[in-house]
């Protein structure tokens, strides 16, 4: 930098200018990232924190599988000390488990039917590495404050700033929001909307030695009952350690006054013999966590020049595992449909169409499921009972085949509870 040069104009002089610029460095926005870097493309990721960092989400389902081989990455997952998952269980409060959902009794044992259950830090390192392997620029530590316009309303880059302060503008002929929860421009469109039902608080912590299943149930992820229809979620990890949480409604969770997360969750042990007796070696470490994990939807898939990817686009609670996989499978879908259109020298709203339909049939179809759940009056028990066929379809939606046709399930279901209609979003915000 010329030193005698003011640093605004300095700012001002820098142009970088991209095929694709992507907002947020985790499994959504490296994913699209790599795919594009891929074909050719010149893509940069930029995002606020610096990897390894922490997150929740832990748990991989089967149908994360064909995202990961079409990323080239199952050979690394395979090869890694990520702890081998195979199925789900479900327990109530008395402790005794159920039989759990095997997914090998669906699919291929050595391909889809086995999972992961991961440590984030790690696994978003080694995807976003992977980006940067096939040619993406990242610049970590540096935020985005703005989408930068031209007249006609077009989204034509960002404005961020970096470490160290420095304002810089970059350009794109598409910018994709892959920034999570937070979704950075679905909140500045005003097109987050909020499922009527599906409202819930979780609060969760590690425990290391605890007590854990053997063999082929090591890595089973167990969803244990507590009162209210709330649950715990039980994920063993490698290195000995087992992330587990509560999820249940803010007003259950706070009853008597208790605000504590750690007080929440040691009341909330005592609720499930199965998770108290998972837990009674071992040693807690580290802290105790508390957020919410309102299910949200946005209005639009995008608009000119913009692109939602993953929970930017839709974030579902949490009970089924769904969000790394509509993460990673929404960032593929979305690197091939920008790459043709860039081929193609089309990029308009409408283009992307079919994408939104994709991926908001896959979260309507887990959202059923994930409603029947909390009703208080359903049960998969109760429901394999009455319709024993019903069993297969439940383990797919389960292990994420979300693009199918469930409406023999769905009307199965219905002859115990209710379940909500589609909800009409996520078409592209066209141009008046």
């Amino acid at each position: 930098m010329d030193e005698s040069q003011p640093l605004h104009q300095y700012t001002l002089s820098m142009h970088h200018t991209y095929d694709a610029i992507v907002i947020g460095g985790g499994p959504a926005g490296a994913s699209s990232s790599a795919i594009l870097a891929e074909y050719g493309h010149n893509v940069l990721v930029i995002e606020r924190e610096k990897f390894p960092r922490y997150h929740i989400g832990e748990s991989l389902i089967p149908f994360t599988y064909y995202p990961l081989e079409r990323l080239g990455l199952i050979d690394r997952m395979q090869k890694s000390h990520f702890v081998k998952k195979y199925s789900v269980c479900f327990v109530p409060p008395n402790g005794r488990t159920s039989q759990p959902f095997y997914f090998f009794t669906r699919y291929d044992r050595e391909t889809v039917a086995q999972s992961w259950q991961v440590l984030r830090s790690e696994f978003d390192k080694m995807v976003l590495d992977h980006a940067r392997e096939k040619g993406v620029e990242v610049r970590e530590q540096t935020s985005v404050k703005e989408l930068l316009r031209d007249e006609s309303g077009r989204v034509i880059g960002v404005r961020a700033v970096t470490q160290d302060g420095q304002e810089v503008d970059f350009h794109g002929k598409i910018t994709l929001d892959c920034t999570g929860k937070e979704a950075f421009t679905t909140v500045r469109n005003g097109w987050r909307v909020r499922d009527p039902y599906l409202n819930k608080v979780a609060v969760w912590t590690y425990y290391k030695g605890s007590r854990r299943l053997e063999g082929v149930d090591e890595g089973q992820t167990t969803v244990a009952f507590v009162q209210d229809k709330g649950w715990f979620w039980h994920i063993p990890q490698h290195n000995d350690m087992v992330s587990v949480g509560v999820v249940a409604e803010g007003k259950y969770l706070s009853r008597d006054g208790v605000k504590n997360p750690k007080d929440i969750f040691h009341r909330e042990v005592e609720e499930n013999l199965w998770i108290k007796d998972c837990l009674s070696v071992g040693e807690q470490v580290g802290d105790y966590f508390i957020t919410s994990e309102y299910t949200h939807h946005a209005r639009h898939c995008g608009s000119d020049g913009l692109l939602l990817v993953g929970d930017a686009f839709a974030f579902l609670d949490p009970v089924f595992s769904s969000g790394l996989m509509f993460a990673l499978k929404s960032g593929v879908l979305a690197g091939e449909e920008i790459h043709k259109g860039l081929v193609e020298g089309d990029l308009s709203p409408a283009r992307f169409t079919e994408y939104a339909r994709v991926l908001r049939e896959g979260v309507e179809n887990m959202r059923k499921l994930v409603y029947a759940f909390y009703n208080p009056d359903f049960s998969f028990g109760q429901l394999i009972k009455k319709h024993p066929d019903a069993a297969g379809p439940v383990t797919d939606c389960l292990s994420g085949d979300v693009n199918k046709d469930y409406s023999v399930l769905w009307d199965q279901i219905r002859d115990l509870v209710p379940l909500p209609e589609n909800m009409p979003l996520g078409e592209p915000a066209l141009r008046a």
